[in-house]
């Protein structure tokens, strides 16, 4: 289907009883009978360790992946029904170092996704420069320069600035600050949450850092080699007694990493 992600109310994406196995393989489970919706508007935190299937979730939703059982459903339509490539046009997607073309300045990293899209120059043009604005770059001072002369922190910020560029209703953001240093993390994260306010966008973000879950989530979703086993907003989710709640909640004592 050529169809397009518009405005859309209710669960903008669901997983109904979804799995996932490796190669197809019954018993090679990386996702095993998950249901979720997302309602719009929301920021849903996966939290988990390594290997707990986070990033498979993420990669379900924008039809990288398609599910070996179930329905992974976005806009009412599962994915599968999908053009993908019209799919993902409609979903920004954050990943960790940013993931920009090295050859590409900051402005045709950000315009890409508009460019795909035929927009018109000058509307591709003023959206860069808006978006460099939101994330906190000057287009005079950043919009020429390739990634390699960008900081770490900046290139975070020119990755979201792209996964914006169309206004997509659903951003996935696959531990987009893992990389960084905590200073930089910190502060990016703080932005983040700011702007995820200001724009009220669909969000799914990936992490194994429950701090970075506590601050940035609506709604925390904690995944167990491959099956959900909590889910609940921040101020709730240190008071559910599942053991691999109480485990995260003990990295908050033992300092960051502990679970990486």
């Amino acid at each position: 289907m050529n169809a397009k992600i518009e405005n859309f109310s209710g669960n903008l994406i669901e997983f109904r009883d979804v799995s996932f196995h490796i190669n197809d393989i019954p018993g090679r489970e990386v996702i095993s009978g998950v249901s979720l919706t997302v309602p719009v508007g929301e920021t849903v935190v996966l939290l988990g360790r390594s290997g707990s299937g986070k990033t498979t979730l993420l990669r379900l939703i924008n039809a990288m992946l398609l599910p070996s059982q179930g329905q992974v459903v976005v806009q009412g339509r599962a994915t599968v029904e999908w053009d993908p490539i019209r799919l993902r046009r409609g979903i920004g997607y954050v990943i960790q170092e940013a993931g920009l073309f090295p050859h590409f300045t900051v402005a045709e990293n950000v315009a890409l996704v508009p460019s795909l899209e035929k927009w018109e120059r000058g509307r591709t043009e003023a959206r860069v420069g808006e978006l460099l604005r939101l994330v906190g770059l000057e287009p005079s001072e950043f919009a020429g320069r390739r990634p390699h002369e960008l900081s770490g922190g900046q290139r975070q910020r020119v990755g979201v600035a792209r996964a914006l560029a169309a206004d997509p209703p659903i951003l996935l953001m696959d531990e987009p600050f893992g990389a960084l240093d905590p200073v930089t993390r910190a502060e990016l994260q703080r932005e983040f949450r700011a702007l995820a306010q200001r724009l009220g966008k669909t969000i799914v973000f990936v992490t194994h850092d429950l701090r970075e879950a506590l601050l940035l989530a609506s709604r925390i979703v904690l995944l167990e080699a491959g099956r959900i086993v909590a889910v609940a907003p921040p101020q709730e989710f240190l008071r559910l007694e599942h053991p691999e709640v109480r485990a995260f909640a003990a990295s908050l004592e033992t300092g960051p990493g502990v679970l990486a």
